[in-house]
């Protein structure tokens, strides 16, 4: 029997970048489905969040995420340009968002077509495993290609249809409140969420509880 779970990620998540090549392994060794939800970023959908964290939250999660990078021998560093652009003085996003948007929607695309996993993989390590100016030329293409996805084509079906992508992201929002958890990565399975990249241990945990096998 193959088990799925619903993954609500984001670009603009260092975590979530941290936590795709294991998700893509266990998919990869495992009759399982992951089920690829992209949602925007919390700068994009709740502002005022970072009104109220505590000053020493971005220090933390800057040393955090790298000392799991160098564990995980992952490349990493903060994208060069940052996925989400916002006003320095206040932190909050700017109305005008040229990249976010678009890869959130192309995200949603590559999983129509049942390559989420590994679209998010391929793209997420450009952005964020040290390509300067990951949003020109052609980088985002060829890290498509190795994903087998054509970008030209993603493009093309967006760009019909905008607001079927903004539909669905917007559906992937509420699916990740309701799922008990609002942050980034959360994997959802059978009404209990997952959340972070610290938790896929007790994921694939809760999945063999559940059946898990590999695949033939």
């Amino acid at each position: 029997m193959t088990l799925t779970f619903d993954l609500f990620w984001s670009f603009r998540s260092p975590y979530s970048y941290l936590a795709t090549p294991r998700l893509a392994e266990l998919q990869d060794e495992y009759d399982l489905t992951i089920n690829v939800r992209p949602v925007y970023p919390l700068a994009v959908r709740t502002a005022e969040f970072f009104d109220k964290v505590h000053p020493l939250w971005i220090p933390y999660l800057m040393r955090d995420t790298t000392r799991i990078a160098e564990r995980l021998g992952l490349p990493y560093r903060w994208p060069r340009p940052d996925p989400v652009q916002v006003n320095p003085a206040t932190r909050h996003a700017l109305p005008n968002q040229p990249y976010i948007h678009r890869l959130t929607r192309l995200g949603c695309a590559a999983a129509e077509e049942g390559r989420g996993m590994p679209f998010l993989k391929e793209i997420s390590a450009t952005i964020w495993g040290g390509q300067e100016n990951w949003h020109e030329g052609d980088h985002l293409a060829k890290a498509a290609r190795r994903a087998d996805v054509d970008l030209a084509a993603l493009n093309a079906k967006i760009a019909a249809d905008p607001d079927k992508y903004e539909a669905i992201i917007q559906e992937n929002q509420k699916a990740h409140e309701a799922s008990g958890h609002w942050g980034v990565p959360t994997m959802a399975f059978r009404g209990e969420p997952f959340f972070g990249q610290d938790r896929l241990i007790d994921l694939e945990w809760r999945l063999k509880q559940n059946g898990l096998q590999k695949r033939a």
